[in-house]
């Protein structure tokens, strides 16, 4: 997709676009079992932090458009559906590395869409139940863009610190 937007969404996007770079960067030249291998106590690997900066990126895209009948209700989970969703922080069996990378960039592109499309920045909807979030808190289109920048670059160090730890790769420096 060829980015057509200006202004404050061109900015928007290119600082998305730098973070999105670096998650990915730290993923450069590895295998698939690379990619799935914890390097630190934390349960995290990088081909699971692609998985889920995909899946976030996407949800909050739906949310901008539809509001929060497009998330559930954190409050209201289950033991099964958390742990279903700590399934987005790990590379399954016959999952690629290559399939979660692709599988980002197709949600980047439609994200990238969105943003140059959208009638307004400002529409908001209420924030979906969670203990995380104030209650009966909205967020703008703008608010949910600048988390997705903030919750990518957050991950993004997280995938440098894995990398570094794996064989010793730096995304910066």
């Amino acid at each position: 997709m060829t980015n057509t937007a200006t202004g404050e969404r061109a900015e928007l996007l290119e600082a998305l676009s730098k973070q999105r770079h670096f998650m990915r960067f730290t993923t450069r030249d590895l295998t698939d079992e690379e990619a799935g291998r914890r390097t630190t106590t934390s349960e995290l690997c990088l081909g699971g932090l692609i998985k889920h900066v995909t899946s976030v990126e996407r949800n909050w895209a739906a949310f901008i458009v539809d509001g929060p009948s497009t998330m559930p209700d954190f409050t209201a989970m289950t033991e099964a559906d958390w742990a279903k969703r700590a399934d987005e922080f790990r590379m399954l069996p016959g999952e690629t590395l290559a399939g979660a990378l692709a599988e980002y960039a197709e949600v980047a592109d439609r994200t990238d869409e969105l943003v140059a499309t959208l009638p307004d920045l400002n529409a908001s909807h209420p924030l979906p139940k969670a203990p995380w979030f104030e209650e009966e808190a909205s967020w703008s289109a703008r608010r949910v863009l600048l988390h997705i920048i903030a919750e990518t670059a957050q991950h993004a160090g997280h995938a440098d610190i894995i990398r570094e730890s794996l064989d010793g790769a730096k995304s910066m420096g």
